[in-house]
């Protein structure tokens, strides 16, 4: 990891930081990409399969400190909100206000990936992480989104469901918090989206394209910035020697892009589909797979 160039992690840390938050899939991307430049890029994937030790995965996974730091910034208010709903709980054993009640279910909608990902996580992203494969499961993650949009438009009880949604997050169903927090685990895949498929289980579960949105971002996180600082030590290692200043400077990219993109995406879902995303997965996906089957 020592040819890891700075131009490299401007190019990945900007790519983390928006692929990361549109339903795109940022693991999938960091792989690709790389393997479609090819030459030096490619080498950046491939070594992290040819040891036991993965100093490019927790190069990613540095950067999606900065993505998560980028959210907390982004909905600092929704996070105020929810440490204060926490305090609620702990100072006054209070579940019943609308901010203790929004934090708890954000711990629920949590526990299922976190559970899942310390066991599974490195064996699944070790298996997986080859580009014909990130490749397959973008092609899937497109066609999720597509059903999540068929589905929506179809359902004449999702609307009526969603109008009643649509006052507070904080009023939703305890199993719909469940539902759309289990739906992460689908992103240990590379090549699935982690916001993709908890943006379309919300739309699923009858929340507008708005609260499905912002609750995906929400439970993005925590998971992202856990799985952030458990990796990070990995940065320490031998093999990471003599790239720290390219983690610097990737990280401060993806957390630049990280913002802008959070702050468009939340705007445009405001009135548009996931369709425009539904056709780049596919299109990208398809043609990786015909590039590296």
């Amino acid at each position: 990891m020592s040819d890891l160039s700075y131009l490299q992690s401007v190019t990945i840390g900007a790519l983390q930081g928006v692929t990361e938050l549109f339903p795109v899939s940022s693991l999938g991307h960091s792989i690709l990409v790389p393997a479609w430049i090819g030459g030096s890029w490619k080498d950046l994937v491939t070594q992290q399969q040819q040891s036991g030790h993965t100093p490019f995965l927790a190069f990613i996974v540095a950067l999606h400190v900065a993505t998560a730091l980028a959210l907390i910034v982004c909905f600092w208010r929704d996070w105020l909100r929810v440490v204060q709903g926490l305090l609620d709980i702990v100072r006054r054993r209070d579940l019943h206000t609308a901010r203790s009640r929004y934090a708890l279910l954000l711990i629920v909608a949590t526990i299922p990936v976190g559970i899942v990902g310390l066991i599974f996580e490195k064996p699944l992203r070790t298996a997986f992480s080859t580009p014909l494969v990130a490749a397959i499961f973008l092609t899937v993650n497109g066609g999720v989104l597509a059903i999540a949009e068929l589905l929506t438009r179809a359902s004449e009880a999702s609307y009526r469901r969603r109008a009643d949604h649509e006052r507070n997050l904080s009023t939703m169903p305890w199993s719909d918090a469940l539902i759309i927090g289990s739906s992460q685990i689908l992103a240990l895949m590379p090549g699935i989206s982690r916001s993709g498929v908890t943006i379309s289980t919300g739309l699923l579960r009858g929340f507008s394209h708005e609260k499905a949105t912002k609750f995906a971002l929400m439970l993005a996180t925590p998971v992202i910035l856990a799985a952030g600082v458990l990796k990070m030590p990995e940065l320490a290692g031998p093999e990471a020697s003599g790239i720290h200043g390219q983690v610097i400077v990737g990280m401060l990219v993806a957390f630049v892009a990280a913002f802008v993109a959070t702050k468009f995406l939340t705007r445009f879902v405001r009135t548009h589909t996931l369709w425009p995303f539904v056709v780049y997965c596919l299109i990208a996906g398809i043609a990786s797979i015909i590039r590296f089957a």
